[in-house]
């Protein structure tokens, strides 16, 4: 049987049709309006209490961090006002003993030590300032001149979100096991641990990283138009969107500003449609699912993400190699191959390991144009022990990585376009921009990954080829540190009278007026309140 022939047939399964998008898209609405309707479906549509983006005008010094796995980073991030910002940061690793430690307070006491020496090191004056005004007020009315951090906490572990910084942990992941944090307020706990070391810091804000992308890309973002929705397409796959709040009819507990009327939404689109009401589910979709960790769930990421396309190449490729008709990397003699030798597998390449194939030989398959495929051919001889490989068999490679990255990028527009569409800011302006933030590997250094997606988006009924043309698809960095000031920016606004969050028809950013907060002597060995001065735009250092 013809190498050619085979691949273009198994190729065909993953071929995802412009009636296929639209479909995916109708459902996607479905499933997005369910979730905005009550808990437990598909498609989680959590409020995450933040209800407003920035617009590139506000300032402050903010700080950020970040426990996400096995090291934890601390940033402290100025926001210049006029879309660009100055980072500072530290990273260090999570003591393995500390991750399934007894008590809580043995891993949070860690990260605000963390807090702690990053604050000596990069911020001593302000540091030491303020440990000097705590030394010498002595009047009842609390620290006058005492500044305040304001701090986002990235907490990247399952938790149940009841409030801007409020957030009970239901689960660890990724190696952590402190059965004593489970069922705690996770910002609580480190707070806790803060004011132990008398730290000038408040943790304003539990951020999601995807909602970070979102508020990162805002900030930064040209143009007047603010951003609808901040997306990641790396190893996972997740989306936050802005929401009108009149949509969100399932109960939203805790406080937050109802002022703005809308509110961010955390997708989790990882778990659209585990029904397979409308995805696509070859017989390698199926055999990866059941063979995961968490089989049944999380379909979509599983067609989507970096993680997963690699396993999905490489069961395509097994099952050609299976097949003894089939001459895939071999060769009946050095004459069949046009490097004059003999395809040759060692027995312990990634081919015949589950996960075996990284997704990053995809961008190189996806990027290498040369007659010969001699840079695809190089690398799957440095990644895969695939020694020799010939013309027709890094073709085969090159149509097959093509084939899942493809419909990869045609999925995303699914979700991408579904939001535009819900969003209505097609309809709201004929000039505007609808502006989009996205993050990850696959956008970053996939050849032509946002090219598909806007190849797809423009089949999208609703939207178009003219409609496609005004979404605008940018580049958001760095999420759980300039999107995590940014939400502890809002936290900071949201808890003074008299806010109002900028927009980008005129207003600046957070506009507060100043006024004075100042508490009553408790007991004698309570730690005494502060007394705010709050100017606009209320810096993360209150003066």
């Amino acid at each position: 049987m013809a190498l050619a022939e085979e691949t273009k047939r198994l190729t065909a399964h993953f071929e995802y049709t412009d009636e296929d998008v639209n479909k995916g898209v109708q459902e996607f609405l479905r499933q997005m309006n369910e979730g905005l309707q009550q808990d437990g479906t598909s498609l989680s549509q959590i409020p995450t209490y933040v209800t407003g983006v920035p617009n590139g005008t506000e300032k402050g010094l903010y700080l950020a961090v970040d426990l996400g796995g096995t090291n934890f980073r601390v940033c402290s991030i100025h926001l210049n006002g006029d879309t660009t910002f100055n980072l500072t940061y530290s990273k260090v690793a999570i003591p393995k003993e500390l991750m399934v430690a007894k008590q809580a307070n043995e891993l949070f006491g860690f990260l605000a030590k963390q807090i702690e020496l990053f604050l000596r090191t990069h911020h001593e004056d302000h540091f030491e300032a303020h440990i000097r005004r705590r030394q010498t007020v002595s009047t009842p009315e609390g620290y006058r001149d005492e500044q305040i951090f304001r701090l986002g906490f990235t907490f990247s572990f399952p938790v149940k979100q009841v409030g801007i910084n409020k957030g009970t942990l239901m689960r660890w992941t990724k190696g952590f096991d402190i059965p004593d944090a489970v069922g705690k307020d996770v910002c609580a706990l480190l707070q806790q641990e803060i004011d132990i070391l008398r730290l000038p810091v408040k943790v304003a804000a539990l951020v999601n990283d995807t909602v970070g992308t979102l508020m990162a890309r805002s900030y930064t973002s040209p143009g007047k138009t603010s951003t609808l929705l901040g997306a990641i397409f790396g190893t996972g796959t997740n989306g936050a969107y802005v929401e009108n709040i009149n949509n969100i009819k399932k109960p939203v507990e805790g406080d937050y500003d109802k002022s703005t009327g809308l509110m961010v939404i955390n997708t989790e689109w990882g778990s659209f449609d585990n029904q397979l009401n409308v995805l696509p589910n070859t017989s390698y979709d199926i055999e990866l699912d059941q063979k995961s960790v968490n089989p049944g769930i999380q379909i979509f990421e599983k067609r989507v993400s970096g993680m997963f396309l690699g396993e999905i190449v490489r069961l395509v490729i097994v099952d050609m190699l299976k097949d003894p008709k089939i001459a895939l990397f071999r060769d009946e003699n050095s004459s069949h191959n046009d490097w004059k030798s003999t395809t040759t597998i060692a027995p312990e390449s990634g081919v015949f390991k589950q996960w075996g194939i990284d997704s990053s030989i995809m961008s190189i398959a996806a990027a290498d144009n040369t007659p010969d495929l001699s840079s695809l051919r190089q690398e799957l001889e440095k990644q895969l022990h695939v020694y020799a490989a010939s013309l027709e068999d890094a073709q085969t490679f090159k149509s097959v990585a093509y084939a899942v990255g493809r419909r990869a990028a045609r999925l995303s527009a699914v979700a991408l376009g579904a939001i535009v569409l819900q969003s209505g800011k097609l309809k709201e302006s004929a000039d505007e921009p609808v502006d989009i933030g996205v993050d990850g590997s696959l956008v970053e250094h996939y050849p032509f990954f946002r090219d598909m997606i806007y190849e797809a988006l423009s089949a999208v009924d609703g939207i178009g080829p003219e409609g496609a043309k005004r979404i605008r698809i940018g580049i958001a960095k760095d999420g759980s540190g300039v999107g995590a000031a940014l939400i502890a920016l809002v936290a900071a606004g949201m808890e003074k009278k008299g806010v109002t969050w900028g927009h980008r028809n005129g207003a600046t950013g957070i506009e507060v007026r100043r006024e004075r907060w100042m508490m009553k002597k408790r007991k004698t060995h309570e730690r005494k309140m502060h007394e705010w001065n709050v100017y606009t735009y209320v810096p993360t250092i209150m003066t």
